[in-house]
């Protein structure tokens, strides 16, 4: 079995390169299974592809999984997005932790295993990426400061409902602006006394020429911003109140266009809840 599957060669690899906690690289991945292949789609990425196609991996080391039921599709905004058309699409939402400055050596591990499952069937194709992409983390601010949870606990810390927002820029020295103002201004601002507990902020790599070719090459490589909030309620509880404004404040700075807030929940590990709500 060690010549069949090269063990040396891991014992020589453990050995070099950074293996900090911090969570230098998201995969954030948003997807609509088609329509009557719900009940399929959530059992193949429960019992297969969240193990095989992501927590196996090398240097990939929390995951979690969320979900838009109906009622919390029609939160979304604005109404005409860039990323998701209509805005309602992609009622899953995966989002992934990669240990900071091993995003190449993931990356080759990741292209590599999702050809191996094409090969061996173990992909469901019935299913729309509405939103795929490896980013690069550029800031986390926290509400408590130094108590709580810190990013590298995010998603494996209960909370009970998670917030995606995407902002899109003219250029990347604006983008640059809206950094600034985010880690300075706002996002404190906007934390203070509400239910979320930090926001994590990640801007969108290339992806590699020889990716899935199911999966759309990544937009704003330069100009967009994702945004990650996580909530100790469920957002439908003061959702107006504390996430309608999110485009307006953006705009009045005027540093961009957000192109979608968009609210889940949690999925429920092992089990099909909530697949019955989507549509």
């Amino acid at each position: 079995m060690s010549e069949e599957t090269r063990s040396e060669t891991y014992a020589e690899l453990a050995a070099v390169g950074p293996y900090g906690v911090h969570p230098g690289h998201a995969l954030i991945t948003m997807v609509e299974p088609h329509p009557g292949q719900e009940y399929a789609y959530n059992r193949w990425y429960e019992d297969d592809h969240y193990m095989a196609g992501a927590m196996a991996m090398p240097w990939m080391y929390a995951g979690r999984r969320w979900v838009a039921t109906r009622d919390l599709q029609f939160l979304r905004y604005p109404a005409q997005s860039a990323v998701a058309d209509p805005v309602t699409t992609g009622c899953y939402l995966s989002t992934y932790w990669i240990t900071e400055g091993r995003y190449d050596d993931h990356m080759k591990w990741t292209v590599a295993i999702n050809k191996r499952l094409n090969r061996d069937g173990r992909v469901h194709q019935a299913r729309t990426h509405v939103f795929t992409s490896f980013q690069d983390h550029e800031a986390t601010v926290y509400r408590d400061g130094a108590a709580g949870p810190r990013d590298f606990h995010a998603l494996d810390h209960p909370y009970q409902g998670l917030v995606l927002e995407v902002i899109d820029t003219q250029g990347a020295d604006q983008r640059r602006e809206l950094l600034d103002w985010l880690r300075s201004s706002h996002l404190p601002k906007q934390l203070a006394g509400s239910s979320a507990a930090m926001v994590t902020v990640f801007r969108p790599t290339q992806l590699p020429g020889d990716r899935m070719t199911y999966v759309k090459q990544v937009e704003g490589v330069d100009t967009r911003l994702t945004l990650l909030w996580f909530l100790e309620e469920d957002p439908r509880e003061r959702w107006e109140e504390r996430f309608g404004g999110l485009g307006e404040a953006v705009a009045e700075a005027g540093l961009g266009r957000v192109e979608l807030v968009a609210p889940f929940v949690p999925t429920v590990v092992g089990t099909d809840r909530y697949v019955d709500r989507l549509r």
